[in-house]
């Protein structure tokens, strides 16, 4: 059924949890027009820079022309504007609420008896909305351009490694589940077939009672080729720590949880893993005997974007509460663009405590998130009440 502007309009109004309320919805209004604004601006500076550093790295390894830059840029320029939407939101609420307390209606709310926490609560609560959208749809799109943006530029100049390698060409991976783990060398890969290795050797170990692994035997293959859910092994041998070696196989086969279009591509990056896919990565790395750190502290980050743009909003409204009359304004604004870059460090500085193992990774990604809302909200409480 067609709907007409008017009645597509209404419809979208009820998404509103407000629209009853006109000055909650005029705030509403106010701020997502701001948001949109400071969104441009960021998403522009990430735009040129990510051309400029595209064509720099590109320009001296392969003839790529410039409507292919700017494809590329495009692919990878979401991924660093979903990093810095915090900002957006901070510059966003700073600019609604100045423009409001300008043209003196948050005095004439505040006269009216409006308490401070009835008109910035419908941005914070719009800002955490955007923040599930945000690791919900726009991550998962996000993952994907980035994932293909790599490789391109892997086809362009870069060659994909293995997950593990050495400078000699041998190759290196590791499959596993709660039962077993086998660690497996090549001496080389062959180029032309995926998944296929020569002068293989597979080390295969047995997880007891105290998750401790124990070695149980070694099996040598001339060729292994991966398979769809197993090896398979030629001109093989196997060798365990209480008898000799046993005869030759000409063709062994083995079980494998390995990917093959996978296993032998680099590790995958964080950026190029959507949301709704690192539970199922962390579990299938873990049992696999890989870290999980990345992935980890990753999920949390995720997890903790709404907390974050709800209290960068609600920091960005408290800095633009003071009247102008008594002035003072413009160092209320870049304290608050200040506290947003400290924040953000904050942010980095807990992250890279995380992956170096110095706190726990929960709290790595959940902390910058529940200081700032805690920050803003101990200000508003100050603002308001004194």
């Amino acid at each position: 059924m067609n709907l007409s502007r008017p009645e597509f309009l209404d419809n979208l109004a009820y998404l509103n949890p407000w629209r009853k309320s006109r000055l909650e919805t005029y705030i509403l209004q106010t701020c997502i027009q701001a948001f949109l604004s400071a969104l441009m601006i960021v998403a522009a500076l990430i735009f040129l820079i990510e051309y400029v550093s595209i064509s720099k790295t590109l320009g001296a390894k392969a003839d790529v022309s410039g409507l292919s830059v700017i494809g590329l840029m495009l692919e990878k320029s979401p991924g660093s504007i979903l990093v810095l939407l915090p900002f957006a939101f901070l510059f966003g609420a700073l600019f609604a609420f100045v423009n409001l307390n300008r043209r003196s209606e948050l005095i004439a709310m505040r006269a009216a008896g409006v308490s401070a926490w009835r008109f910035i609560l419908p941005a914070t609560v719009m800002a955490f909305a955007f923040g599930l959208l945000t690791i919900g749809v726009l991550n998962p799109v996000a993952s994907k351009l980035n994932d293909h943006y790599e490789r391109v530029t892997a086809s362009l100049g870069e060659t994909d490694a293995p997950v593990q390698g050495s400078s000699n060409g041998a190759v290196y991976l590791r499959q596993g589940d709660g039962r077993q783990q086998i660690v497996i060398r090549a001496a080389s890969q062959d180029s032309k077939v995926i998944g296929h290795l020569l002068g293989v050797t597979f080390w295969i170990y047995d997880i007891d009672a105290r998750q401790v692994p124990v070695f149980r035997k070694r099996i040598d293959a001339q060729e292994a080729t991966l398979r769809p859910g197993y090896w398979q092994l030629r001109n093989a041998q196997e060798a365990t720590v209480t008898g000799p070696p046993t005869a030759p196989y000409d063709v062994l086969t083995m079980p494998s949880n390995l990917d093959p279009q996978k296993a032998f591509k680099k590790y995958a990056s964080t950026q190029s893993v959507p949301f709704w896919r690192l539970p199922g990565l962390i579990h299938q790395n873990r049992v696999s005997g890989f870290s999980t750190a990345l992935y980890e502290l990753k999920l949390h980050q995720l997890l903790s974007t709404p907390l974050m743009f709800a209290a960068m909003t609600a920091l960005g409204a408290v800095f633009s509460l003071r009247l102008m009359r008594l002035g003072g304004m413009t160092g209320l604004v870049i304290s608050g663009i200040s506290l947003g870059f400290v924040i953000f460090f904050v942010n980095q500085l807990f992250s890279s405590m995380g992956k170096a193992g110095v706190i726990p990774l929960f709290l790595a990604g959940w902390s910058p998130a529940i200081l700032a809302m805690l920050a803003a909200m101990t200000l508003i409480v100050y603002t308001e009440d004194g």
